[in-house]
């Protein structure tokens, strides 16, 4: 069979739109959707860990990307995107992706180490030592009104209901602070609360950066210390956030900044 050139050229033209269409997953109002952003958006959802790639989960997001391309045309139409505020945060969103990029690649060539992550630990346990502490406290303005409190209470007076006037979040559940170890309070608090006896309260009032307190001690146990493998992930992230911050540190150091 030999072709004309007329239609040789409509033969080539249909063999090369073949794939060309082949990519597109669908097209609105004439604005194809491809079958790459398809791929890239399953990909993403696969990588959260909560669905599997499947013809369902394909064709959910076909149909969401069709009904976000509707309401973008009809938004463009209405001229949105001119908006300051829209632009605004149009340019707020693409820092944030791009941040968020570099970000991963610096975490990703500058990984936290094992040996890192189990010297942060015993650091922890260090710090945490072998004991936890039942407490509850009132925190004051003055030195004054903690005295005033710690003679109430010699005098007979319920150290829940004195708690009310505690200036924090505590006074709520009467000064209850909850167990803990003595390494989650500022030293002060902390010297002061281990030295208590279960049931004593503070002789005199005890200063931090936050005011006075009176502290009373309700009872103590051996610490109840996670293991390793516990909490090894959230140290992990923790020392990453680290690295992320001690990065932007530097950057802002070198920046010329007026």
């Amino acid at each position: 069979m030999i072709f004309k050139p007329a239609r040789l050229l409509i033969a080539l033209i249909a063999v090369v739109a073949i794939p060309a269409f082949a990519q597109n997953i669908a097209t609105v109002n004439g604005k194809p959707i491809t079958s790459a952003r398809l791929d890239q958006l399953v990909k993403q959802v696969v990588a959260q860990g909560k669905q599997t790639d499947s013809p369902q989960l394909r064709e959910a997001i076909k149909r969401d990307l069709i009904g976000r391309e509707v309401l973008i045309q009809e938004a463009d139409k209405q001229g949105f995107g001119t908006r300051a505020d829209v632009k605004a945060q149009i340019e707020n969103t693409r820092q944030s992706i791009i941040i968020n990029a570099m970000l991963a690649e610096h975490i990703k060539k500058n990984p936290v180490k094992d040996a890192d992550i189990k010297a942060e630990y015993d650091k922890y346990k260090a710090q945490a030592g072998d004991k936890e502490y039942h407490a509850r406290h009132i925190l004051v303005a003055t030195e004054a009104e903690a005295k005033d409190i710690i003679t109430k209470l010699k005098a007979g007076g319920k150290f829940e209901e004195l708690a009310k006037v505690s200036k924090d979040s505590s006074a709520a559940n009467g000064g209850d602070l909850d167990w803990a170890n003595a390494g989650a309070y500022v030293k002060p608090f902390s010297d002061a609360m281990v030295a208590l006896k279960n049931g004593q309260i503070t002789e005199t009032p005890v200063k931090t950066q936050f005011g006075f307190h009176v502290i009373k001690l309700e009872e103590s146990r051996p610490a109840k210390i996670p293991s390793f493998d516990e909490v090894k992930g959230q140290i992990g992230e923790a020392l990453q956030q680290k690295k992320v911050a001690a990065f932007r540190e530097e950057l802002l150091k070198k920046a010329k900044i007026q």
